[in-house]
């Protein structure tokens, strides 16, 4: 799969926009059309990271990104930018100068599910135990179970509804999780994992369906997705499914920070 080079980029406004209400940041400061996003009690990327909102908004780069990392040390995070089709050029020209590099290429898909052969009924109901739903993820992630509280902390701050599916085996325990975020037409697939050991046994698709079938039921009309583009596995599931690349975006950092 090929990047797209001229990325229709209203539809990256957008998905921006329910990508940050879909996986929301605890603190959110612009400067200018940069947006700012921390989260003290979790590491993940998407919440922690600057992020420009305009390819115009290009003025006084090196200020700018010393008082963003002035910011990020306060909070015990390191300074992270998030390219996005809507970065300025002269700010990804200034990171290659000063030393940065580019890291972890995450591809943006989408698909349209009012023409998406979908299963008339749920497999699966999504859970309303946010407890249950964080320790399955947890358990699919092989994650930390010290970093429940703030998972638990960033799930119940989402504002649109939510579908939280499970997959468990009653003696084998939690097999597959997907999250999914109604943002009125658009749904939103956060988290879709399927354990290590219980892989190429179809549950990526059974959890992946029942949670976009939710998602039409409620009224979406297109879904989208975010995933590593090295995951050469989960980009061949998604195209079956239907989902075509609408835009990539990266994480750029100062080597030796």
């Amino acid at each position: 799969m090929h990047a797209i080079s001229d990325p229709n980029l209203p539809l990256v406004r957008r998905l921006e926009a329910v990508g940050f209400r879909a996986w929301p940041a605890s603190s959110v400061v612009y400067d200018g059309s940069w947006q700012i996003r921390l989260t003290g009690s979790h590491a993940s990327k998407r919440i922690n990271c600057v992020v420009a909102l305009d390819p115009s908004d290009s003025r006084d780069i090196a200020l700018r990104i010393e008082k963003a990392g002035r910011r990020f040390a306060s909070h015990g995070r390191p300074l992270l930018v998030r390219e996005t089709p809507l970065t300025p050029k002269p700010l990804i020209d200034f990171m290659i100068a000063d030393g940065w590099e580019r890291f972890e290429e995450v591809v943006t898909m989408t698909v349209d599910l009012t023409h998406l052969d979908l299963p008339d009924t749920l497999d699966h109901l999504p859970t309303q135990d946010v407890g249950r739903y964080v320790d399955a993820d947890i358990a699919v992630h092989a994650g930390d179970a010290a970093g429940k509280p703030a998972l638990a902390e960033i799930i119940t701050s989402i504002q649109p509804p939510t579908g939280l599916f499970v997959i468990e085996d009653a003696e084998d325990g939690a097999q597959a999780v997907a999250l999914c975020v109604q943002d009125n037409d658009l749904a939103g697939i956060m988290s879709l994992a399927v354990r290590a050991d219980r892989r190429r046994r179809g549950l990526g698709i059974e959890v992946l369906t029942s949670a976009l079938r939710w998602a039409r039921m409620r009224g979406a009309r297109s879904a989208w997705l975010q995933v590593v583009s090295d995951n050469r596995e989960a980009l061949a599931l998604y195209a079956r499914m239907g989902f075509t690349e609408a835009y990539r975006y990266a994480y750029w950092r100062k080597v030796g920070a």
